[in-house]
C-alpha cells in the first residue's frame, strides 16, 4: 500500500471512529461527563419517586435521561453503582448547604433548630418511594457504602449535641442514642404539601426535637432570641 493510500485509510478509520463517538454536550469532555451524570441522577430520582428503585432498570433511566443505553456504562457499571453515585452527589450537596446554614449561627440550640429544618426540607425520595425498602433490595456492599454517607450527616448532628452539652444548654445524655432517635423522627415524618400546613408541621417537629434533647419548652417553642 502506498504512503498516500495509507494516509487515506488512516483518515477513513479516524473519521469512522469520530462518527461513532457520542456527541459532546458541554464545552469539554469533563463538562459532558458531568452533564450526563446529572441527567442520569435526575432521571433516577424521578423514576424512584414514581416506581421505586427495584422496579426501575438502567434502560428506563437511560431513556428518561435521553442518554444512549450503552453510554450509561461509560459512567456506571450497574444500577447500584448509579445509585451510589447519585447519593454521593446528593450528600455532598446537602452537607455543603447544611454547613453554610450552620455557619450563620453559633448557639447550639439554634444550630439544632437549623439542622431539623434542613432535614425537614430535604427531599424524601428514599423514604417515600414505592416498592420494597432500599435496604432489602441492595447488596451488602452497597448498603455499607450508603451507611457511610449517613454517617457524614450524623457526625454534624453529634457535633451540635456535644456543643450543647458542653455549654449546658442540653443535659448530659447518650449522644449516639439521641442521634438515632432524632434521625428516626425526621426520616419518618411525611410533611403536608400545603405550604401553611407544612410550615406548622416543621415548627411542631422542631419544637418536639428540641424538647426531646432537654431544651426548656419556652426556648424550644420560641427560640433563644425571641
Amino acid at each position: 500500500m502506498s504512503f498516500i493510500a495509507r494516509i487515506n485509510a488512516a483518515y477513513l478509520t479516524c473519521r469512522s471512529y469520530a462518527v461513532s463517538m457520542p456527541k459532546i454536550i458541554g464545552g469539554s469532555l469533563q463538562e459532558h461527563r458531568e452533564q450526563t451524570r446529572n441527567k442520569l441522577f435526575a432521571a433516577l430520582s424521578t423514576l424512584m419517586a414514581d416506581r421505586g428503585f427495584d422496579a426501575v432498570s438502567l434502560a428506563d433511566i437511560a431513556s428518561a435521561a435521553n442518554v444512549g443505553r450503552t453510554a450509561v456504562y461509560n459512567h456506571f457499571a450497574d444500577k447500584e453503582a448509579l445509585l451510589i453515585g447519585f447519593i454521593t452527589h446528593e450528600t455532598e450537596q446537602y452537607v455543603a448547604t447544611l454547613e453554610r446554614a450552620l455557619s450563620e449561627v453559633t448557639d447550639p440550640v439554634e444550630q439544632l433548630r437549623t439542622y431539623v429544618r434542613q432535614q425537614a426540607n430535604l427531599s424524601t425520595v428514599f423514604h417515600v418511594a414505592p416498592g420494597p425498602d432500599l435496604r432489602t433490595v441492595l447488596s451488602k456492599s452497597t448498603r455499607m457504602q450508603l451507611r457511610e454517607h449517613a454517617i457524614v450527616v450524623e457526625t454534624i448532628l453529634r457535633r451540635i449535641l456535644r456543643a450543647g452539652i458542653i455549654t449546658r444548654q442540653f443535659p448530659d445524655q447518650n449522644v449516639d442514642v439521641t442521634v438515632r432517635l432524632i434521625n428516626a423522627c425526621l426520616s419518618g415524618s411525611h410533611l403536608p404539601s400545603d405550604p401553611a400546613e407544612r410550615a406548622r408541621a416543621i415548627d411542631a417537629t422542631e419544637a418536639f426535637v428540641l424538647r426531646a434533647v432537654g431544651v426548656p419548652p419556652r426556648v424550644a417553642r420560641f427560640g433563644v432570641t425571641r
